[in-house]
């Protein structure tokens, strides 16, 4: 249950109490700012290696190195306050040629220019004074081979350095700590060649890396260099897969850029080869708060243009850019919010186990509502975050409890009577449902990948949702099965059927998921009947679907078939055998089996209690609470269930302000 103040508790345990909702609109999607953005410049220079830095005056430093046939030149760009009108089309060569690769970064005032030649050399030239002017050429290593694909830099907020690049099979990295060049030294994974590097410093070095794996399957990772912050200095985190595409087919991933505003982003370019052949940017970001060690990112969204070297990002102020030799764009990063608390006229909640949704109705009789996505309604457009709050006015003013957020979906003008407008809009279970698979995903084929828990976090963030968890089995995080998502799955019948191997269930709300491990002697949270008045009740006790489960797996160390059942005594005694039979190959003993017969018995508990109750608004109630109830006409007294679904009505005309809640059992 969300935590309300004394004065909102009070207030909705009145017999009367006065209702108050509160309704936003917010430019994000899932809790992350959507970028809106728009092209600045297109120009004639021609596609190549290139990189984008913008120091602490807000100026934008802009260098690229032309193709082979004219020498690999590299030239560089500083504008100052860049925006609309501002000129992109002035470089200057710097007298330096024959670059395979070029990074950038900046730290302040610092700025630092670095390439690798033809002739295996590492050069930096640096800027003191935000890229005004700029020192010589500093020789700083040599590349193993020239078979160099991808260059990233990023400064450490105490001025120290490093960089990145893949040569071959490897990633090296070289640091620049107090002053002085480190010894380079490789990364510690194996891998096929590498096409592409990318680097932002957070509390360690966060990288994205593209290129093939061992058996030459092309892949584009997240991982982590460790500063000491989620990983020790000097070591490397495991390979985190974002994309991938397989051997000998006609799709690969190249030149990953990386930034941090309000969450880790990221373009990189997808490259087909086939018919109708393309290098497109893709871009993606982490889920709201999880760290870049997690390696939970959205699903990746193609981006409007062509651009086979990719597109650099960069922020400063309250602006995004992006890069190429003959383009910059740039997007408002600033989080909006639009109140239509006080045009609220009805609201309609309804919460499931694998469903949410809301409808809003708004008063549109003077034609406020008339252009939604237009002038002050510019960020009343689908896709757009919507917020509800259901609350009373108490002693403190009008107070809600927040935390509920839902996707626009669609909008429907009224007219006839009083004008309206009606918001429609769902919960991430819709996102859920919208996803699927671009390719195949494979855990605990070999070896122990990701437990049940973390296979579910990995699809939750390919929609913009984190996982939190509330408790958790012990086979939500020790139950390691061989499990594939095949391309065209969809999110929300991946999901049903990774709960399926656990007794855990999942509930969604706003922009996070919640794993909850139900438990009969979990203790209520709430009490309706006393100090919460029940307005009505309905409360069945039926017979379980299932009282008998058989399951069956494989032993492969023996051999042999592994078989357990399963039962719920009383129900069979009654109702004779009521059998489930499940086979899996991922259970290889008798405890596995038995545990997973009774997680199906214990979800056929539940849901055979089928009980329901009409209340005044509980303002904190969410879904797989326990609760008691107290109704003296059906002979409860503290009667202990648990709520399985929610729906809420506000219709302030007909003075309607209610809640009627599902219950199962406990």
């Amino acid at each position: 249950m969300r935590q309300l103040t004394s004065t909102l508790l009070a207030a909705q345990q009145q017999a009367s109490g006065t209702p108050y909702v509160k309704v936003e609109v917010k430019n994000r999607v899932a809790g992350v700012v959507r970028y809106d953005w728009s092209r600045l410049y297109a120009g004639s220079e021609v596609s190549s290696p290139h990189a984008v830095a913008m120091p602490s005056d807000g100026s934008i430093v802009r260098v690229r190195a032309t193709p082979m046939d004219d020498g690999r030149k590299i030239y560089r760009q500083r504008v100052a306050g860049p925006g609309p009108g501002s000129d992109f089309s002035q470089w200057t060569y710097i007298n330096q040629y024959n670059a395979l690769v070029v990074a950038a970064a900046s730290l302040g005032a610092e700025v630092s220019i670095f390439w690798i030649k033809t002739n295996r050399e590492i050069r930096r030239i640096k800027s003191t004074d935000y890229g005004v002017t700029w020192g010589s050429p500093e020789l700083i290593d040599y590349s193993s081979t020239t078979s160099v694909y991808g260059l990233a830099a990023a400064y450490k907020p105490n001025g120290d350095l490093a960089i990145f690049f893949a040569d071959q099979v490897n990633i090296f990295v070289k640091k620049y700590i107090g002053g002085v060049w480190q010894a380079m030294s490789a990364w510690d994974k194996t891998t096929d060649d590498l096409s592409g590097v990318g680097c932002c410093y957070g509390t360690d070095w966060n990288l994205l890396v593209t290129g093939k794996d061992a058996p030459g399957n092309f892949k584009l990772w997240s991982l982590v260099y460790g500063d000491g912050g989620d990983v020790s200095a000097g070591s490397w985190s495991a390979l985190r897969e974002m994309a991938s595409a397989p051997s000998g087919g006609d799709f690969e991933y190249r030149q990953p850029f990386l930034d941090m505003t309000d969450v880790w982003r990221c373009f990189f370019v997808e490259k087909f080869a086939g018919t109708e052949a393309y290098e497109r940017p893709f871009w993606s970001h982490t889920v709201v708060g999880a760290d870049f060690v997690d390696g939970l990112w959205r699903e990746p969204v193609p981006f409007d243009m062509t651009a086979g070297y990719g597109l650099a990002m960069a922020h400063h102020g309250d602006y995004a850019w992006l890069s190429s030799p003959d383009s910059v764009w740039r997007a408002d990063l600033t989080a909006r919010t639009l109140d239509m608390t006080a045009d609220v006229v009805g609201i309609r909640q309804e919460t499931g186990e694998t469903e949410g949704s809301l409808t809003v109705a708004l008063r549109n009789d003077d034609g406020r509502y008339a252009a939604p996505g237009e002038g002050s309604l510019a960020d009343l457009v689908a896709g757009a975050q919507l917020d509800f709050g259901p609350g009373y006015v108490t002693t403190e003013g009008g107070e809600v409890s927040s935390g509920q957020s839902f996707s626009l979906e669609a909008f429907e003008h009224t007219s006839g009577g009083r004008a309206g407008l009606v918001l429609h809009a769902r919960d991430g279970w819709g996102a859920l449902a919208d996803w699927r698979a671009r390719h195949q995903f494979r855990w605990n084929r070999t070896s122990d990948d990701l437990p049940v828990r973390d296979i579910i976090a990995f699809v939750l963030a390919r929609v913009g949702l984190n996982l939190e968890v509330v408790s958790a089995s012990s086979a939500a995080t020790g139950f390691y099965p061989d499990f594939t998502i095949n391309p065209d799955n969809d999110g929300r019948s991946v999901i049903r059927t990774l709960l399926s191997f656990v007794p855990d269930v999942l509930f969604l709300e706003g922009n996070q998921a919640y794993l909850v491990n139900p438990l009969a002697a979990d203790s209520p949270v709430y009490s309706y009947g006393g100090a919460h008045p029940l307005r009505e009740g309905r409360y069945r006790r039926g017979a379980m679907a299932v009282n008998r489960v058989q399951v069956e797996g494989y032993d492969a160390g023996s051999g042999e078939m592994v078989l357990a059942d399963s039962f719920d005594w009383d129900e069979i005694g009654r109702l004779h055998d009521r059998l489930r039979q499940v086979e899996d190959r991922n259970i290889a003993t008798v405890n596995e089996a038995q545990q997973r017969g009774q997680s199906v018995l214990r979800k056929m508990e539940i849901a055979a209690r089928g009980s329901s109750i009409l209340v005044p608004v509980n303002c904190g109630q969410q879904l797989y609470d326990v609760i008691d109830i107290t109704d003296a006409p059906a002979g409860l007294d503290g009667e202990k269930m648990r709520v399985l679904g929610l729906a809420l009505a506000y219709q302030p005309p007909q003075g309607e302000y209610r809640q009627r809640l599902w219950l199962g059992a406990v």
